[in-house]
């Protein structure tokens, strides 16, 4: 998973480096392992700077300042502007090597950068047609450069010297026949402009909007949340539509917005609300802070079920615990329903990382310990309730039951806000080996044990669908396979396979890399290395 973000500035002497890198800010928690930005200046001259690590680990001031140009494009990847995008992203399949860290750029033709959130589930096709066919050499085993090849062997049939809209147009119309999948995509046309487009299911999120400047000008930006957007100043902003395609051109700075690809169905992937976007957001017309308390009442309803009744489950609760953060706005709502008390029982160390989607399950035991500590106070002779968003693989819900038990808990349940998770996520969340999850080919109370809770309590997947569903009753369905091994867009033969073996791939990769010493370049003379930055006239053509 992965955050992307695009600005084109009114002001063509303006820097738009600093923007891009507040809006990665904005968007840190969707990813943690790698980020990158690309700007646009002047004759159409790209630069661009790269490195594995969070935004901290990255860039700096000496490094921003070589980053020139008013439009560009950046990421974040945990691997995966304006005309600076900016991605933030959770590992995708075969994403793991700095090589893969995003925007990826192509030279012919025209000299293009995109960045991509998403997964191709066609992927293995895609790379034989490129091949075969288009004859473009693919040099990482990302799904995301498959999709900038494909987007750049589609604008190279145009045969012209120049391209216009229509002719970008007619390439991401291309695009969409081509590929089968999630994808929402942030890129730029050096020298030309900003473009960004959805997939045709709208399963991963696009907003674009506009900031008025005092004297009148008007800077165009994209990003995956909305809280980026007004957080640097937008007046108004929309969503892309599912099949929709916007083009910003340099020149005359309005955006132009056509349906590429006619709308398969309107269908988001629901776990952005459970987990991934912040709270502050609006994806798609929905409140993630208002979908979250609804889920925290329906949750409770579920809770009174099991337990027997209200009265029931007062004598065997005492307290409710959320695991901060992402739970926390529905364990408070749901122990205000409950006429439960709320505890903050763990207090979080905010400079860890996120641990369900660390490589091995050493990491991740190691990490919640480092993560999290139980306040003994909070935990001492009591019957806790403790409430997370999902549960993945377990392996954290076990470390954080067992931490629960040694502050001296009493007896421990869980409360997970979506339902279990059995199934792969196949749209761009790297979350397990589906052997791996908690849930597969295991009954609830046999993920308690697993757990060593006292009792699980899942959220029904009706409940929480209708918790996201209550703030735009235009979205009646949303993409859920995660749960239900029902994909929205269809599987194709072999693609689960296809992901498994990448996954045993990289796995073989990172334990290598634990017995090598790997080098950073100091490429700046800065003591601090680890990133990469090149700067390079390219053969864009003369759009300014």
């Amino acid at each position: 998973m992965c955050g992307i973000c695009g600005i084109l500035l009114a002001d063509q002497k303006a820097m738009c480096a600093s923007q891009l890198l507040e809006s990665l800010h904005f968007l840190q928690h969707r990813g943690q392992d790698a980020a990158g930005i690309v700007t646009c200046g002047p004759r159409g001259r790209l630069y661009q700077c790269k490195g594995n690590g969070m935004i901290r680990d990255v860039f700096n001031e000496q490094r921003l300042l070589g980053l020139i140009g008013n439009m560009g494009v950046g990421h974040f990847y945990q691997l995966r502007s304006m005309t600076n995008i900016l991605r933030v992203r959770y590992p995708t399949a075969g994403s793991s090597a700095n090589s893969e860290a995003q925007p990826f750029y192509v030279n012919s033709p025209y000299g293009i950068i995109l960045s991509h959130n998403g997964n191709l589930i066609n992927a293995p096709a895609l790379k034989r047609y490129l091949d075969q066919d288009a004859h473009r050499h693919i040099n990482t085993d990302s799904d995301s450069e498959l999709l900038l090849n494909v987007f750049a062997s589609e604008l190279e049939k145009t045969n012209k010297v120049r391209v216009n809209e229509e002719d970008i147009f007619t390439a991401l119309a291309g695009v969409f026949r081509e590929c089968r999948g999630a994808f929402a995509c942030v890129g730029m046309l050096a020298g030309f402009g900003l473009i960004g487009f959805r997939d045709a299911n709208g399963i991963r999120p696009l907003v674009v909007g506009e900031r008025v400047n005092v004297d009148g000008s008007v800077d165009q930006l994209m990003a995956s949340e909305s809280v980026v957007l007004k957080a640097l100043g937008c007046q108004k902003w929309t969503d892309l539509l599912p099949g929709q395609a916007v083009i910003i051109p340099k020149g005359t700075m309005k955006p132009i917005v056509r349906q590429v690809a006619p709308m398969l169905s309107y269908t988001p992937d629901i776990f952005e609300y459970v987990y991934f976007a912040r709270p502050d957001t609006v994806i798609d017309g929905i409140s993630v802070y208002r979908s979250r308390l609804a889920m925290g009442d329906k949750l409770a309803a579920n809770i009174v079920k099991r337990f027997g009744g209200i009265e029931n489950l007062k004598k065997e609760v005492d307290v409710v615990v959320p695991v901060p953060d992402t739970s926390r706005n529905a364990a408070l709502q749901l122990s205000f329903t409950l006429g439960l008390i709320y505890r903050e029982g763990f207090v979080k160390n905010r400079y860890v990382g996120r641990t369900f989607i660390m490589p091995d399950q050493q990491a991740r035991r190691s990490s919640v310990r480092t993560k999290l500590n139980a306040m003994e106070l909070e935990f001492r002779g009591r019957n806790v309730l403790i409430v997370d968003d999902s549960i993945v693989r377990g392996t954290t819900s076990k470390e954080i039951v067992q931490m629960a038990r040694e502050a001296g808990a009493k007896n421990v349940y869980v409360a997970s806000c979506a339902p279990p998770i059995r199934h792969n996520h196949i749209y761009g969340i790297d979350l397990a080996d589906t052997k791996e999850l908690v849930a597969y080919s295991r009954t609830e109370a046999e993920i308690a044990a697993a757990i060593g809770a006292d009792d699980v309590i899942y959220q029904t997947l009706p409940d929480l669908i209708a918790a996201c569903a209550e703030e735009n009753h235009n979205i009646k369905e949303f993409e859920v396979g995660v749960f239900t091994g029902e994909y929205v867009t269809g599987v194709e033969n072999g693609y689960l396979e296809h992901l498994e073996e990448i996954r045993f791939q990289n796995a073989r990769l990172k334990k290598l890399e634990k017995r090598t010493n790997s080098i950073g370049f100091d490429v700046n003379g800065d003591g601090e290395g680890k990133a990469e930055v090149d700067i390079g006239l390219y053969n864009t053509g003369d759009y300014r």
